[in-house]
């Protein structure tokens, strides 16, 4: 591509992870400059296809470090946030990423591979296994990762949430905690969890003027929040990442209302079309847990 790296579609390659800069920049030189069998594409239809997923691609690189670790549940994730036209260029402009990376010998399955660009192919959300749940448990080593952890396993709460909450977000007194706006009681976990953060806190940043609840050694010298990159690393290739347990979160709820989606939306301030797949799925699991349980659905002839 002609244009330096801070100009034209490759100047939004910062802050992504190096293994998923490089194969997105061969993805945008090709689309660019074109090839033996691809035709070069226009300049702006280039940016657009860049602009639609670079906060997919950020996000990812929070947690993966190639192209070749994201999986078809982390595509469901990132389309779940968009719809309309939105999910729809977004899933076009993946498609056609994931497919060149493919050809490249960058990744080995396309995780975007049988995705219907008008419809929203989600299967059944399955819960996470406990074992997996315990050793993001144990890797989290830190007071910060462990208030992270519990923000994401019991409040369901999003990575870019939870660094933008301050300090008058938390009320131990009253054991309320706001997120996303939304006031939710603290569960006894969480309190204590947060208790030993202030401590640690205190005793490590005494002088911060951060008005934001985590720090870290960067961000308490200034104002701003921790990034997102440095919240991921946390559960860095554990099965049970900050998302999947957010999801793993909702989903046990949804098994413990009886897949009610106006609950979930209430309780999690979810969208309409999340409420309803997470509601669809925790009925489709009540249902086959049923079927396994009653021997009159077994599908086994009768003694």
């Amino acid at each position: 591509m002609s244009t330096p790296r801070g100009e034209g579609p490759t100047g939004k390659l910062d802050g992504l992870a190096p293994g998923i800069s490089r194969d997105v920049e061969a993805w945008l030189r090709i689309l660019h400059d074109g090839g033996p069998r691809n035709k070069a594409r226009a300049p702006a239809t280039v940016y657009g296809y860049m602009g639609r997923i670079r906060p997919i691609l950020l996000t990812w690189s929070d947690r993966y470090d190639h192209l070749r670790e994201v999986t078809r549940d982390d595509v469901h994730a990132a389309l779940d946030q968009l719809h309309g036209q939105q999910r729809r260029h977004a899933l076009i402009s993946l498609r056609s990423l994931f497919s060149r990376a493919r050809k490249n010998g960058a990744i080995f399955r396309d995780p975007t591979r049988g995705l219907k660009v008008g419809q929203h192919p989600y299967g059944v959300l399955q819960p996470l296994l406990s074992d997996d749940i315990d050793q993001s448990v144990q890797a989290a080593m830190t007071p910060a990762a462990r208030v992270m952890v519990a923000l994401a396993g019991v409040h369901a709460a999003r990575a870019a949430e939870m660094l933008a909450l301050r300090l008058d977000d938390v009320d131990l007194g009253n054991r309320r905690i706001i997120i996303a706006g939304q006031a939710r009681p603290l569960d006894d976990l969480t309190h204590r969890l947060l208790l030993d953060w202030f401590r640690h806190r205190a005793a490590r940043w005494p002088d911060t003027a951060n008005p934001h609840l985590l720090v870290n050694h960067i961000t308490a010298t200034t104002t701003a929040p921790a990034s997102g990159q440095g919240a991921s690393l946390i559960l860095h290739r554990q099965a049970a990442t900050l998302e999947r347990l957010r999801m793993d979160r909702i989903l046990e709820e949804a098994l413990a209302c009886g897949g009610d989606p106006l609950h979930l939306a209430s309780v999690f301030g979810l969208d309409t079309k999340t409420a309803i797949r997470y509601a669809d799925s925790a009925r489709e699991l009540l249902t086959m847990a049923a079927e396994e349980q009653d021997p009159a659905h077994s599908g086994e002839p009768k003694g």
